[in-house]
């Protein structure tokens, strides 16, 4: 009996139907390749145009270079889950991330260029669109310190860029900022924009909160005050309890340590990309009828 994810692996390479995707995997003891090459022998699989494809699943990996001082953190995707788990995939995820320093790689396209014939033979042999979506370079300067972390094997990557340099402490933040994933680093960098949107919902809020009515205009101010910090900080990194040690803030941990973080990178596979949706198990049962 084929595997069901082998089947939905099968059907989104070649096109082919879900019974036939079944018989192919079944005539070639579940090995996927066989089963594409099984298809075309028998003029069943379509040849689906790559380009149309929405590839949003993949791997963000990072690659520290002690001797130069640098960092990148990198993120290629790919169409399925089965393709981000291989380990030609992962092996052109790390040449990408290798190469943005070798090659000093500015721009996407530059970054293409560098890695075209890797790039051409892994989408020969694991037949999916591949693409390389962003990435990103941290250059420390003497005394700071780079601390990185890759979360459930690629789908989550950091870079962190520290005022002094501090192995654990760098390690313990970079992990921190994976599972908490701020946006800024202090709240004074938070836009303008940002700020002001937020203090126009609060403003709403307590303007119809019965329980403030009558409050003196200098307390509505404080509280007011209160009630933006609260939700912005949820995003500043200084003001989340450290993952590490939940009865200190992270500014608080940096502050007994001497140190700051001068800038961070996180990137989660993925986010920001719509992926397609279709309903596999309604169709499998259709088929069965």
């Amino acid at each position: 009996m084929a595997n069901i994810e082998l089947i939905k692996v099968l059907r989104e390479r070649t096109g082919a139907g879900i019974m036939d995707c079944k018989k192919a995997l079944e005539a070639n003891n579940d090995n996927v390749d066989n089963a594409c090459d099984w298809l075309r022998e028998k003029g069943i699989a379509k040849q689906a145009k790559k380009a149309d494809r929405i590839a949003a699943e993949g791997l963000a990996l990072v690659h520290v270079c002690e001797k130069c001082g640098k960092a990148s953190v990198v993120e290629v995707n790919c169409e399925t889950d089965f393709v981000a788990n291989s380990d030609p995939f992962r092996n052109l995820t790390d040449s990408c991330a290798k190469a943005i320093l070798s090659d000093d790689c500015k721009t996407v396209e530059d970054l293409v260029a560098a890695t075209s014939k890797e790039f051409n033979d892994a989408a020969v042999k694991l037949g999916e669109k591949l693409s390389i979506r962003r990435f990103d370079t941290i250059v420390k300067k003497d005394g700071e310190g780079i601390g990185s972390y890759i979360h459930m094997g690629g789908k989550i990557a950091v870079l962190v860029l520290l005022k002094k340099d501090d192995v654990e402490l760098a390690k313990g933040i970079a992990m921190h900022i994976a599972a908490n994933s701020p946006k800024y680093i202090n709240e004074s960098d938070i836009p303008t924009d940002v700020y002001d949107a937020e203090l126009n919902i609060q403003k709403e809020l307590v303007k119809n909160d019965p329980k403030l009515a009558g409050k003196p205009a200098a307390a509505l101010e404080n509280i007011l005050k209160g009630k933006v910090h609260k939700v912005l900080a949820e995003s500043v990194l200084a003001d989340q309890e450290f993952l590490m040690s939940p009865d200190k803030t992270i500014g608080q941990a940096l502050k007994e340590k001497d140190n700051a973080v001068v800038s961070f990178v996180r990137y989660q596979v993925g986010e920001g990309i719509e992926k397609r949706v279709d309903n596999f198990a309604e169709e499998v049962m259709n088929q069965a009828k």
